[in-house]
């Protein structure tokens, strides 16, 4: 039964790539829990390593069930193709290095995620390869920053937790014209909001532990080409094998073969099965989360105890106008941050939260909260994290889909019995 040309989301997202003819009537996959797959010759075996057949020979290189959501994925962000793989870091790490080599620089938002900012800064710093961040915001620092040396543009949808969006149309624009790709981190976004591939990105990526799977039960991330970009450029001479190989998809075969099969990055089969079942209800998860976002923040903003919000949702946010014309008017996300009077203040509401949940993580259907000056961020300069917006009054809010009233509720008692 092949994927009909469904035009809603809501639609698409339950039944693209769907095959039940193919799983004996199942309208999930079968978990393909194998190390290895059996050739029947070895005529067979060796066709298969030799590219003629697209035959599965070792869960490290490929997966039945990481391929349909491989799949799935490519087709909810318009790409040409995907690789699924252990978590979101794994994405992004494979991501860049199959465009970098030592002397390389890039181009980055100085809005990110923890994790990526220290493999960006501190690891690649190693190997001699240089980050250099701007606002991403500013698209004239973004043009002036590009140098012969530079080999791409790297933006997350929505920053976090700095909560700034990026016009990708225009940052896609300037990247092309200096013959350069744009990857795009759409964790935040999800696909249900916005789409890169369709305003210029040439490669998406997104950490699927989070919106995607929804349920705070598997880790995964996935690497997804547009198939779009022209690789044959002069910035780009070691992609002619790829290129020669798989053609439009060089990119993904490059970040596949040469990094992804040899760096151990595999997803487990499980994980792609329960990601697979929690993208069945992503459309409506992001409904419920923008919408109770959109509520908590105004909720918060009125508050005598919450100093600012930053929330994208809000008239007062630099980034409202961008991100109400880029989401299509569904949204503006999940995530938002707050501040209170100080450190203490924020332990002492986080304390006294008695059904949100205080952990590293967010996306899921629960109501989560972290305070990332003092534990995702705590190892970092005191001057870092103010230049990336880390200050000892801020909390990270990952709004659930629990009903509002309780989430509002739980957070006000919080901060009625502040010290």
């Amino acid at each position: 039964m092949p994927s009909a040309p469904f035009k809603n989301f809501h639609t698409r997202v339950i039944h693209e790539c769907q095959s039940p003819e193919n799983w004996d009537g199942a309208t999930l996959p079968p978990i393909y829990q194998s190390s290895a797959t059996a050739h029947a010759t070895a005529e067979s075996l060796s066709d298969t390593f030799g590219g003629k057949t697209g035959e599965h020979i070792y869960m490290r290189l490929t997966n039945p069930t990481n391929q349909v959501l491989e799949q799935k994925l490519a087709s909810l962000e318009s790409g040409a193709g995907a690789v699924v793989m252990s978590s979101g870091m794994a994405a992004i790490t494979n991501a860049c290095m199959a465009l970098l080599r030592a002397g390389d620089e890039f181009i980055c938002a100085n809005s990110l995620f923890m994790s990526t900012y220290v493999l960006f800064n501190n690891i690649f710093k190693k190997y001699n390869i240089s980050a250099k961040m701007v606002e991403a915001m500013d698209s004239d620092a973004i043009k002036q920053a590009i140098t012969p040396k530079t080999r791409f543009i790297y933006i997350e949808t929505i920053g976090n937790p700095k909560m700034d969006v990026a016009r990708i149309q225009d940052i896609a624009e300037i990247a092309h014209a200096n013959g350069l790709p744009l990857l795009v981190d759409n964790t935040l976004a999800t696909p249900y909001l916005c789409r890169p591939i369709e305003l210029g990105a040439d490669v998406v990526i997104h950490s699927t532990t989070k919106y995607l799977s929804g349920h705070g039960n598997a880790t995964g991330g996935v690497v997804i080409d547009s198939g779009k970009f022209d690789w044959s450029g002069e910035r780009y001479p070691d992609f002619k094998p790829f290129i020669d190989r798989k053609g439009a998809l060089a990119y993904l075969d490059k970040v596949w073969r040469e990094h992804h099969i040899n760096f151990g990055t595999t997803q487990a089969p499980l994980h792609s099965y329960l990601t697979l079942l929690g993208l069945d209800t992503l459309a409506l998860r992001m409904e419920r989360h923008v919408a109770n976002a959109t509520k908590v923040a105004q909720f918060l903003n009125t508050h005598p105890a919450v100093k600012w919000v930053n929330y994208p949702g809000l008239e007062t946010s630099p980034s409202h106008q961008t991100a109400k014309e880029q989401f299509g008017g569904l949204g503006f996300g999940g995530l938002l941050s707050f501040g209170l009077a100080d450190q203490q203040q924020c332990f002492s509401f986080i304390n006294n939260l008695k059904m949100i949940y205080h952990l590293a993580n967010l996306g899921d259907c629960k109501t989560l909260v972290i305070h990332p000056y003092s534990s995702q961020y705590l190892a970092f300069a005191e001057e870092i994290k103010q230049d990336i917006a880390i200050t000892p009054d801020l909390v990270r809010l990952s709004v659930g889909i629990e009903g509002v009233d309780d989430i509002c509720a739980d957070l006000d008692q919080a901060l009625q019995g502040l010290k």
